[in-house]
């Protein structure tokens, strides 16, 4: 069977990654002079604690290559093929990484890289169905094909519940951030063709934009793939992610209503509050 391997960005909670036989390849996050590994070596929590005393955003940086041969050695040792899937190239040299580490391996044939040209569960969607496929039998070349093919599909936003850790990370202007700030203003972002963007503000509470935020996505939701939808937020407050449940159960449309938290690096980057609806289109 095919082997799936996913960098951690995909912000799949251990009961999938285990259901589904995922493997994770860390990215590093990097806090003043210590480096931690994403999801195994320091908590978001952590993260908040120390970006909030010290007033900037952590770095993130990829995965080592040391680090990435070690994990596929196993698997290259069986025979089996291998495919991994990374955060958009355009945000990170992870995917260059993987692809860096088959070569070292001599391994190209066997090991296939697919760039998401995504983040988080945008990523974590097409890697659940390239483990279902490769749970039913399917070659790695069908998986990367299929995966290629429900790229452009996905659909990955989120709205932040605060500007200053985009304004840390340089995302998003001081001025900015202090307006947005003073008018409660929470921007949805968007992932489109491998990079974020801004797209529209909403205005007032948190609950109250994230709440509106899920309506406004009503008729894409109800045309999406069925299969399932997920809720990936970064420490919201359990009545918003339950008022969001409740709505995308009101459609009576996905059989699986998924809810995940977000890594270390979409938390070091949007910081709490922030959560997000992803599902594939038709």
């Amino acid at each position: 069977m095919v082997k799936i391997i996913s960098d951690s960005t995909c912000d799949l909670s251990d009961d999938l990654l285990q259901k589904y036989d995922v493997t994770l390849l860390p990215l590093h996050i990097v806090l003043g002079d210590d480096e931690y590994l994403d999801r195994q070596t320091i908590t978001s929590q952590e993260i908040y604690q120390w970006s909030d005393a010290h007033k900037m955003t952590p770095k993130t940086s990829a995965p080592s290559l040391d680090a990435a041969v070690a994990l596929l050695t196993p698997y290259v040792k069986e025979g089996r093929e291998v495919v991994c899937f990374s955060i958009s190239d355009d945000m990170s040299s992870s995917g260059n990484i993987m692809r860096l580490a088959a070569e070292e391996l001599d391994a190209a044939e066997q090991i296939k890289v697919v760039n998401s040209e995504n983040l988080s569960t945008g990523i974590g969607l097409l890697v659940v169905e390239a483990a279902i496929m490769a749970q039913n039998g399917a070659s790695a070349d069908e998986i990367v094909t299929q995966a290629k093919s429900l790229r452009p599909l996905v659909r990955a936003s989120f709205v932040v519940d605060t500007l200053v850790y985009l304004h840390r990370g340089g995302r998003c202007s001081g001025l900015a951030a202090l307006a947005g700030s003073a008018l409660k203003l929470h921007p949805r972002i968007v992932v489109e063709n491998g990079k974020m963007k801004p797209d529209k503000k909403y205005r007032g509470t948190i609950a109250k934009a994230i709440l509106s935020y899920a309506k406004d996505m009503e008729e894409a939701l109800l045309a999406a793939k069925s299969d399932r939808v997920f809720i990936t937020h970064s420490g919201c407050d359990k009545q918003i992610v339950d008022d969001v449940r409740a709505y995308l159960q009101s459609l009576h449309h996905f059989d699986e209503i998924l809810e995940t938290n977000a890594g270390g690096v979409i938390s070091s980057h949007c910081g709490p509050g922030t959560l997000g609806v992803l599902f594939l289109a038709q």
